[in-house]
């Protein structure tokens, strides 16, 4: 019986939204023969970094719009002992003042770009919830009740995400409609695109936003093509919804993923459990059925009509 249990997943940096706390519930739904996984909203890629640990992709695809994530991926990747003797200068030469060295260096960012600046910034950040301005600025604060991650540690998960990926992963920062247009029949794509109600308000998550109708139009595209794919998009907390569910019109199979309290329930006290949606399209269902692992499914599930 294979576990997803057994291995230590590294991880680059804090990412808010980052699915690597429930990647275990995802994998059991990859077939046995994936050539490509493909994220095209892959953040800090905690599905790909979890499949690949564990063998399940022979080769990554990894996507974002945006294209400062995407040159930090690619310093990864390519320059991992670079990045992190950037990191660890920055680190040091903070100590004198946390709060406006943090703010110097997220100016310098938003000018320039540079990678080593980012991987700082997300290191500090509070609950490494990235923000955006409406002009595309990072505009979150840090966490001045600590100094972020230390380099020994960046560099030991530096070095071991770069290990994982470097061989078998591509880059790129393009629309997710145009990636996912490349997915061939053995191919698995892995969407976790930008919540509802967090791309068109005053707080921005995402550098683009991507409408509920913009997305399902996309879906049908795929369907059309038998495009195998996994979505996180919509769940709730307690009696608290989050987002609206794909329609029952692109015959998704659905799965409800219990996630445990989340962060901001456990400060508040509450014991109200988070519960995640996964979607598995038409394409993919019909391969597992063909190519399952043999794995003890112990999630609700719900096939729409």
């Amino acid at each position: 019986m294979k576990s997803f249990n057994s291995i230590t997943i590294p991880h680059p940096f804090p990412y808010q939204g980052s699915k690597r706390g429930i990647a275990k519930h995802i994998l059991p739904h990859f077939p046995s023969n994936v050539d490509c996984l493909i994220e095209p909203f892959c953040g800090a890629s905690a599905i790909s970094l979890s499949a690949s640990a564990h063998g399940l992709a022979k080769n990554i695809i990894l996507n974002d719009l945006n294209k400062p994530l995407m040159k930090l991926w690619e310093e990864i990747l390519e320059r991992p002992d670079d990045l992190v003797n950037l990191y660890e200068h920055l680190w040091n030469e903070q100590h004198t003042d946390k709060k406006e060295y943090f703010f110097k260096t997220r100016e310098t960012f938003n000018s320039t770009h540079e990678p080593h600046h980012l991987l700082y910034l997300l290191a500090r950040i509070v609950k490494g919830a990235v923000r955006y301005s409406s002009k595309g600025l990072f505009n979150q604060s840090a966490d001045n009740r600590r100094a972020g991650m230390r380099p020994i540690t960046m560099r030991k998960n530096i070095k071991a995400v770069s290990a994982l990926l470097y061989k078998k992963t591509k880059t790129c920062s393009l629309d997710f409609r145009e990636v996912v247009s490349k997915a061939k029949i053995n191919d698995l794509i892995y969407m976790d695109p930008p919540y509802q109600g967090t791309s068109f308000t005053r707080d921005h998550r995402y550098l683009n936003g991507l409408s509920y109708d913009e997305f399902v139009d996309a879906l049908k595209i795929m369907n059309q093509n038998d495009s195998s794919y996994i979505i996180s998009y919509d769940g709730q907390t307690g009696n608290k919804s989050f987002g609206k569910k794909l329609p029952e019109s692109l015959s998704l199979k659905y799965l409800s993923i219990k996630a445990g309290r989340s962060t901001q329930a456990t400060f508040l006290g509450n014991k109200d459990e988070t519960i995640e949606s996964l979607y598995l399209s038409p394409a993919l269902v019909d391969r597992l059925n063909e190519y399952p692992f043999p794995i003890i499914q112990e999630q609700q599930e719900l096939m729409f009509a």
